[in-house]
């Protein structure tokens, strides 16, 4: 029997290492990308439901099949190179050494000019993330959407705690919280003390024209955002570990993200605490578009608007 002759392999049978969006070498190659997407599957401090170490595969598994036109802006984000890292692993020691290590990965990429958006996991580690940001932009501020303050000083025996990750961020730089709806006492009194700018949902609009503008004077040339996805209604966004009745809506979140685009320059931003066995799979691809969204205005922002090709 002839033995068969062995032919070079089609890379048009094998589907691209995952990364954002599933993108081609030429779009996603680190030395070229404007954008770089750190995952980190850590959540070594959460408690009620645990799972969002499953957050970040889930969204970048989700964001293959996204629309790369972003018909708002007219402009499609990819264009601007969007590499992925590998998936970040977890320090098993001590959450502070978590924080510490994400800092460092974050360093490399501010001193690099990259925009960072890092996908979650627990919310604790983003204090590394803006520690190493502020470094960049010493007039940095933060744009906090969350359903909780995290503001407490320490949780469960430790200062590092997902619980406490506002409180971290507040001690370096101003910050703006938006869309909380459970806070402890101890939080309550310490907003009231420090005079700390909180925009509470209290109603079905929270966002409305006055308080974007409001929120967004109240930031500093240069913004990191950061959002915890239990920010949003759990109408539609289901799968976080701490779901709160009420929350932020899809086209009022774009709107506040849009305002500071047009206004401010978001240098780096993360989305937190997607839990994929608490929803639907519609959750991860939620988060994609958006973390997409925030692609497309920090672009904007930072007036690298390339048009469709």
């Amino acid at each position: 029997m002839a033995k068969e002759k062995s032919q070079p392999l089609n890379k048009d049978w094998f589907a691209n290492p995952r990364n954002f969006a599933e993108l081609d070498e030429k779009d996603s190659n680190l030395k070229s990308s404007q954008i770089v997407v750190l995952p980190v599957p850590y959540d070594s401090t959460t408690e009620f439901k645990n799972g969002a170490r499953y957050g970040p595969s889930a969204l970048l598994s989700a964001s293959q099949y996204l629309e790369l036109y972003d018909q708002e802006l007219d402009m499609e984000p990819y264009l601007h190179g969007i590499h992925t890292l590998p998936e970040l692993l977890s320090h098993a020691d001590s959450p502070q050494k978590m924080v510490r290590r994400v800092q460092s990965v974050c360093q490399t990429l501010a001193n690099d000019g990259k925009t960072l958006c890092m996908v979650g996991g627990e919310h604790s580690v983003t204090s590394g993330a803006v520690k190493a940001y502020k470094s960049k932009y010493p007039d940095l501020s933060v744009l906090h959407l969350d359903a909780h303050s995290d503001l407490r000083d320490k949780y469960s025996g430790t200062k590092w705690s997902h619980a406490c990750v506002g409180r971290r961020v507040w001690e370096m730089v101003p910050i703006v919280q938006v869309g909380m709806r459970a806070i402890s006492a101890e939080e309550n009194s310490f907003i009231k003390k420090n005079k700390i700018n909180q925009f509470r949902c209290v109603s079905p609009v929270t966002l409305d024209a006055a308080a974007i503008k409001k929120i967004v004077s109240l930031l500093s040339p240069n913004v990191y955002i950061t959002v915890d996805l239990d920010a949003l209604d759990p109408s539609y966004m289901q799968a976080v570990g701490t779901p709160e009745p009420g929350g932020l809506q899809w086209y009022e979140t774009l709107a506040l993200f849009r305002a500071v685009a047009e206004s401010k320059r978001i240098v780096a931003f993360d989305l937190m605490e997607l839990c994929p066995p608490q929803g639907p799979e519609s959750c991860a691809f939620i988060a994609a578009k958006m973390a997409y969204k925030l692609m497309a205005y920090s672009m904007y922002s930072q007036g690298k608007r390339k048009q469709v090709k």
